[in-house]
């Protein structure tokens, strides 16, 4: 009788991990694909970026090729932020679902999701100023930019409030660890014995 029972949870475990397996394929499907994404942008970054400088030696000391210039180097500078979000992405899931990633700088390691939300965060923040000011640069008057920039303020002042709160529940939890249940270290057994 505990024959057929045995049998039936190895196949629940053997199905149970099979599903597993098929998330961690998924995930890295994500991965690739974030990775894609990301790569395809750094290499559409700088094509755009050698045919604006192409177009631009062509026409030097026309009246407003240097505001163009610039203008495209602020677009190039937000298509590549976007790059870098992605690729932060890829990594951060391949670091969290499926593995370490070995050869990165120290400050790419992330260990913990939020470690992955705050870098992200801070790209993305920087992103959305990078292209107010591209807007900013092809204002011409009026006060549509005023509108604008304060919608972009209000969304820069939301995200770095909540990165704020997620660093600090982020610290409460390295602390709870530390300490079990905020009560103080107990001293080394050493110095209660003096």
């Amino acid at each position: 009788m505990s024959q057929p029972r045995s049998s039936t949870r190895r196949v629940r475990a053997f199905t149970l991990q099979r599903a597993f397996g098929f998330s961690r394929l998924i995930v890295e499907l994500g991965v690739l694909s974030s990775f894609a994404f990301s790569l395809a942008l750094f290499v559409a970054a700088i094509v755009q970026a050698y045919l604006s400088i192409t177009e631009a030696f062509g026409h030097l000391g026309e009246e407003g090729m240097t505001k163009h210039l610039l203008i495209a180097a602020v677009e190039q500078t937000d298509t590549l932020l976007v790059a870098m979000a992605l690729l932060l992405i890829s990594l951060g899931m391949q670091s969290l679902f499926i593995g370490d990633v070995k050869n990165v700088p120290d400050w790419l390691h992330i260990r913990t999701f939020e470690d992955l939300k705050q870098k992200l965060l801070g790209v993305v923040v920087t992103a959305i100023a990078v292209d107010f000011f591209s807007v900013a640069l092809e204002w011409k008057g009026g006060s549509d930019v005023l509108i604008y920039g304060a919608a972009v303020a209000a969304v820069i002042l939301s995200i770095g409030t909540y990165s704020v709160i997620l660093s600090r529940q982020s610290a409460k939890c390295d602390g709870s660890t530390e300490h079990a249940a905020g009560q103080p270290p107990t001293a080394p057994l050493k110095e209660i014995s003096e």
